[in-house]
């Protein structure tokens, strides 16, 4: 009877000790949440980017950062936002249409986890469509000068190289508007002699005309090293010789109607300008190039620099139609 009762009670404490054993497996198996370390994860975790996050939510983008990617955001903190409504007209981030707050988001992300030491004085290609190309995306500025990042010529980098699962977050202190073509000349120093010339006394307003929505314009862009040379090229008197008149002709010769690629370009092309009804030549052998209307040659040195309105193919020497 002691035995059968002593066994009894071995086997009572066995069951006991299994499942206090159990209780305890279960306890320490206990799984806990995902850590989300993704850039929308992190954004998320960032009090300064909350209205980035509603504003991705909003396009539907929140879970594309989520992705695999890599990708790289200059994400504007919320006092760029705030800004951002403010100077655009909109009572709060609800009145931004969703097409248009969706290309703004995508003005902000690259392609590749691009680190600060990455960066370069640079075009580079955003994820963003504007209504002149949806085969070309929008390109973005890169200034390096000074040991700051500027992009655009209207936002700086102010916190870099946040680390995500999927890519890299770089602050920045502006929201970067859809640029067009006046964006691109004004956000390069490279292009200061051109801009000057644009908006010298006795030109029509290229600002206004160059940064409307439509119609769509293909710029073909000297650099300030393509005017200094002219400079030579007509002395004694220089540019400073050429009248106000010609000068407007000079420039409308450099634009062409419409959004013209470079792969669009064919040899012996002959393209209409703006300066009707004079013309200048394509020639692809070789490097690219264009012939003007005195056989001068200006060799094509960066391509396809897309903006909102348009496109810029950079020249360095400028073009000269007849007077």
């Amino acid at each position: 009877m002691k035995t059968l009762l002593k066994t009894k009670i071995f086997t009572l404490l066995v069951i006991l000790f299994i499942f206090a054993t159990s209780c305890s497996d279960d306890d320490n198996n206990t799984t806990a949440p995902p850590v989300d370390n993704t850039i929308t994860g992190i954004a998320l975790k960032t009090a300064d980017l909350s209205i980035l996050v509603q504003a991705l939510t909003k396009a539907e983008l929140a879970v594309t950062l989520q992705g695999s990617g890599p990708f790289t955001v200059f994400a504007p903190t919320n006092a760029a936002f705030t800004a951002f409504l403010s100077s655009e007209g909109y009572p709060s981030l609800d009145d931004v249409p969703k097409a248009a707050l969706m290309q703004i988001l995508l003005n902000h992300v690259v392609s590749g986890s691009v680190k600060s030491t990455d960066l370069t004085t640079t075009y580079i290609k955003t994820l963003a469509k504007g209504s002149a190309s949806t085969a070309n995306p929008l390109s973005m500025f890169v200034n390096t000068a000074g040991g700051k990042v500027m992009l655009n010529g209207v936002a700086t980098v102010t916190n870099a190289d946040i680390m995500a699962s999927n890519g890299v977050i770089h602050l920045v202190d502006n929201v970067i508007g859809l640029p067009t073509i006046v964006t691109h000349a004004t956000a390069n120093p490279n292009f200061t002699s051109l801009v000057g010339a644009l908006t010298g006394e006795g030109q029509p307003d290229f600002v206004t005309i160059l940064s409307g929505e439509k119609p769509f314009f293909t710029v073909f862009a000297p650099t300030n090293d393509a005017f200094t040379a002219l400079n030579t090229e007509l002395a004694p008197g220089g540019i400073e010789s050429v009248s106000a008149a010609n000068l407007t002709k000079v420039l409308q010769y450099h634009v062409v109607s419409g959004n013209i690629l470079a792969a669009s370009l064919t040899e012996g092309q002959v393209v209409p300008t703006l300066q009707t009804p004079q013309t200048f030549k394509v020639l692809l052998t070789g490097v690219p190039k264009i012939e003007d209307a005195n056989a001068r040659i200006a060799t094509i040195t960066a391509t396809d620099v897309q903006c909102s309105n348009g496109v810029i193919h950079v020249l360095d020497k400028v073009l000269l139609p007849t007077f």
